[in-house]
Formats: C-alpha cells, sequence, structure tokens
C-alpha cells in the first residue's frame, strides 16, 4: 500500500513538472499536424502531378487554417505511385522536385513557424534499391546481408507469402534461398541485426535532419523492424535512433504507426518513439458516431494516457480520425456534414496531437482501394487555380460530393470554416493545447461529455452524436461556467437555470465568462 502510493504521489508530480515546464509558450511537438500525400496537393508546372514548389504556394492557406506541422508522405524516389517502396534515400522524387526545392520548403515553413516532419520507410527498400540489386553480382557481397535470407523451407513453409525467391535475368532462380518481404516482393526486408544496417539509417536520419533542416519523421512500420517474437529487439532499436537523432537535433520528433491496442503501443513510448497514432480512437470515434451512441471514448481514452504515463512520463499521443491507409471519414459517414462536424469537434478538443488528412477539412470523400482515399485536393472544380492536380481522375471527391476550397471559404457554415474555427479555438485555450481530461457527470447514451482543464482554466464539451435533441441539466462543477465559447451551428445556445438544450449533432463548449 505504502508503494502504491509512493507511486501514484510520484506520477502526480510528473504531471504537474511537465506542465509547468509546457508554460503558455509556442510548444512543439504539441502542435496541430496535417499530413500531405505531395503527388496530390498542389501542381506547380502545369504537368498534373503536385510537387515540392506547388505545396510552397500553399503554405499561406495552411498558414490560414492554422496548421502547425506537416506530415509528408513519402518523398523519395521511388517506382510506385505511392512511394512507400524507397531506392533512395538521400534525394527527392524528380517529379517532386530537387533537393535544393526541399530546402526551399523547409525554409518557407519554418518562416510560418511550420515544422516539416517527413515519412520515413526503413522497414524495407525497393527491390530495385542499389543494395538489392547489387547483392547478386557476388555471392559474397555485403549487401546480401542488408536482407533477410533463408532456405529453411520449414520456417519459409509457415509464411509462405512472405518469403519470396530471385529470378535472375533469364528467369532462373537464383540458389535455393528466399528473401523476406512482409508486405509485397518489391518491398524487401532489411535485416536490422547487421550493424551495417542500422548504421546506414542513423545516417539517412542524420542527414535529413542536419543537412535538409526536417523536424522530425513519421516512421512506417515500427512494429514489423524486427518479428514479434524478438519485440524486446523493436524497442531497442528505436532507442538506439532516438538517441543519436537527438545527437543532431535535441527537439526532433517522431510519430510511429504502431497498428495495434494501447497495450502494444505503450513500451514503444519507452524513451523511444515519442508518440505513436491512436488507432483505438480513431476506430471508437468513427464507430461512436456512426451507431450514434458513446462507446465509452472518454474512459478508453484516459485508461489509455494512464497506461502511456506508467511507461513514459513525458509521452505524447497522436490522434486521429483516419489518414491515407483507411477510407476518409466523409464516406463513413455517407456523406453526412453533420456528422463530419462532430468528428471534427472531438478530434480538436480531445488530448493529443491532433492530425488531420489533407481534405478532412473540406470533407473529401474516398473508399479503398488506395487511390481513391488519396485523390487530387479539390481548390477550384473550374480549375481557376493552377496548382490543382489531375494525375488521377477522381471518383470520389468530385464537385457533386465536396464543394472545393474556393466554395467553402465563402460560406460561413462550411466544413472549412467549422475546422478554421476549431483550429483556432484550440491555439487560444490552454486547457485544450495542454491540459487534463476529466468525465463530466452527463449520462446520456447519445452525449459524450467531457472537462478539459489547465491551472485554473476549465472548459466544459459535450458532444450531441444522436439525431435527437437532447435537454440536460449542467453537471454541479460546471455551475461557474456560463459562457458557450463554440457552437457549430450558426444560433446562439446558452445555457438557463443551468440546464441547457443540444440540439442534434451539435458541439459546446462553454466556459467561465461574464
Amino acid at each position: 500500500m505504502k508503494n502504491t502510493l509512493l507511486i501514484i504521489l510520484f506520477m502526480i508530480s510528473c504531471q504537474t513538472q511537465d506542465r509547468q515546464s509546457e508554460d503558455l509558450k509556442y510548444h512543439y511537438p504539441n502542435i496541430i499536424f496535417y499530413e500531405i500525400f505531395l503527388q496530390s496537393y498542389a501542381d506547380s508546372n502545369g504537368d498534373g502531378v503536385g510537387d515540392i514548389k506547388g505545396l510552397i504556394s500553399k503554405l499561406d492557406y495552411l498558414e490560414e487554417l492554422g496548421i502547425e506541422g506537416i506530415w509528408l508522405m513519402p518523398v523519395h524516389p521511388s517506382p510506385t505511385y505511392h512511394k512507400y517502396d524507397i531506392t533512395d534515400y538521400y534525394s527527392v522524387h524528380s517529379d517532386y522536385g530537387t533537393i535544393e526545392d526541399f530546402k526551399n520548403l523547409v525554409d518557407a515553413a519554418h518562416k510560418r513557424n511550420i515544422r516539416i516532419i517527413i515519412d520515413l520507410v526503413v522497414n524495407h527498400t525497393s527491390s530495385y534499391h542499389p543494395w538489392f540489386i547489387n547483392f547478386s553480382k557476388k555471392k559474397i557481397n555485403k549487401y546480401r546481408d542488408y536482407y533477410v535470407w533463408t532456405s529453411d523451407k520449414e520456417l519459409i513453409s509457415k509464411e509462405p507469402h512472405h518469403w519470396h525467391k530471385v529470378n535472375d535475368s533469364a528467369g532462373s532462380i537464383i540458389d535455393n534461398e528466399k528473401y523476406y518481404g512482409f508486405f509485397w516482393h518489391e518491398m524487401p526486408d532489411l535485416n536490422f541485426d547487421n550493424r551495417d544496417v542500422r548504421k546506414e539509417i542513423i545516417n539517412i536520419g542524420k542527414f535529413w535532419l542536419g543537412e535538409i533542416g526536417i523536424d522530425g519523421f513519421r516512421l512506417d512500420a515500427v512494429r514489423f523492424i524486427f518479428p514479434e517474437e524478438k519485440v524486446e529487439k523493436n524497442y531497442l532499436w528505436w532507442q538506439e535512433f532516438r538517441m543519436e537523432m537527438q545527437k543532431v537535433k535535441p527537439d526532433f520528433f517522431m510519430v510511429g504507426e504502431i497498428w495495434g491496442e494501447d497495450i502494444i503501443v505503450a513500451p514503444f513510448l519507452e524513451k523511444g518513439i515519442h508518440a505513436g497514432f491512436n488507432f483505438d480512437l480513431s476506430f471508437a470515434i468513427i464507430k461512436t458516431i456512426k451507431e450514434e451512441t458513446d462507446s465509452g471514448i472518454v474512459e478508453q481514452l484516459i485508461q489509455t494516457r494512464e497506461l502511456y504515463l506508467e511507461c513514459e512520463p513525458g509521452f505524447y499521443d497522436a490522434i486521429f480520425l483516419t489518414n491515407h491507409d483507411q477510407n476518409r471519414v466523409m464516406s463513413e459517414f455517407n456523406g453526412d456534414i453533420r456528422k463530419a462536424k462532430v468528428a471534427a469537434s472531438l478530434l480538436l478538443t480531445l488530448p493529443g496531437i491532433p492530425f488531420i488528412y489533407y481534405g478532412e477539412e473540406l470533407g473529401m470523400t474516398g473508399e479503398k482501394p488506395d487511390e481513391f482515399i488519396r485523390e487530387p485536393f479539390p481548390w477550384d472544380y473550374n480549375t481557376k487555380d493552377s496548382c490543382q492536380t489531375t494525375w488521377e481522375e477522381p471518383e470520389y471527391s468530385i464537385q457533386e460530393n465536396v464543394p472545393s476550397l474556393n466554395e467553402q471559404r465563402a460560406d460561413k457554415l462550411s466544413l472549412f470554416n467549422h475546422y478554421k474555427k476549431l483550429i483556432k479555438l484550440r491555439k487560444s485555450y490552454k486547457s485544450l493545447r495542454y491540459g487534463d481530461i476529466l468525465p463530466a457527470t452527463v449520462k446520456n447514451p447519445g452525449l459524450i461529455s467531457y472537462y478539459r482543464n489547465f491551472e485554473d482554466e476549465t472548459l466544459l464539451i459535450l458532444h450531441n452524436i444522436s439525431k435527437n435533441e437532447i435537454k440536460i441539466s449542467l453537471p454541479e462543477k460546471a455551475s461557474s461556467l456560463k459562457k458557450v465559447i463554440l457552437t457549430s451551428l450558426s444560433a446562439e445556445i446558452q445555457p438557463e437555470n443551468n440546464k441547457i438544450t443540444i440540439p442534434p449533432f451539435t458541439s459546446i463548449i462553454i466556459s467561465a465568462g461574464p
């Protein structure tokens, strides 16, 4: 009992120190990020493909929206459109521009206080990478050991879809060994038991942080560097990588794709990955709003944050709705803008580092296969915007389904303006950026309610996720909260006699005020 009390006191002490150190200043990485597929975003030269110069020309838009950080999906040379199979880690794809263009992007973004992180894909390379091509020139070659090989038939039979043969130019199989490629035969896995491989990856990271000046990485396939049965090696590798990157840029940030429940994510946070994407929360938000019944989001999130705190007192949590691997959130809601607004309100009022997928703020739609969830950003359907990309003919995000940015700018009740208002609000209130989350004692299956508080600032947040009007009495703790600072409707809503009526699919934030 005594030991338990000491642990609790220690945790409270750590939380207090962390909050005090954050202070009120601009704090990285606790900012609002925006994920961009460069190919679909903005085209500067009229070839239909988005590029670096196009993105530079749109930084004013991101600043207008309130974005403080950009996550770029892979920018390196690659034989595929998505570029998650890299052939050169020290360059950018020629369709996107040059390394000098990228340096100009970093400089231009930094002048606007916008950070840049890039997708770093190191679980595997492309089978067209020189390391993989060179292995076959000689049986004894250092690059051969950069990858994972076996001739063990029993081992191969356990995962037949992940072990692949190599053919020479005549189509003959080269020896009896097969290489491991977890995701695809053109994505051979790197061998991180090889110290030279680890050095290569560390040098790549240092190049982008030191020479190019980026601010961090989104790390792909974090769980699969080593096999699941060797998960301890995964933790140690990411700790090593973090330690080496800090030598170049002490405040760099890395967020990991760690598909799995919070108990799987948590150990990666201990002196390793700064933050893992909260897939559990993503799934819960979508499910809750689709079913119009609270699935226990607040309780689940509090439990997750307590678990993370046990592993790493200085943890971060990366929160999002959907990303480039999932059906777009507006498609999940069958085009219902009311549900999209509630989802946005949830995301941007919960604790964590919010990540917005490009076009989410416009209600872009899209369902698998992947090309259709990575369609061109609709700046203007009448091509008044010269940066409109055309590399792909959109199937989902078309004029009949998704108003363009230029249309939504002029509509005060548009989804774009709702995101813009929420982002401004999050940046204005310390409790939304830094604060704790506490459950509010308001019981209704169609209502999600919680407090966000930091120092002497407290907000009560209410989300009606149902199609029905909800009338509630405000909890006793909220008796001093009288001022509505946000509603997703145009009509003004105010508490009367400590009671409030919340229209369907509406979010309300109440603070202390005159």
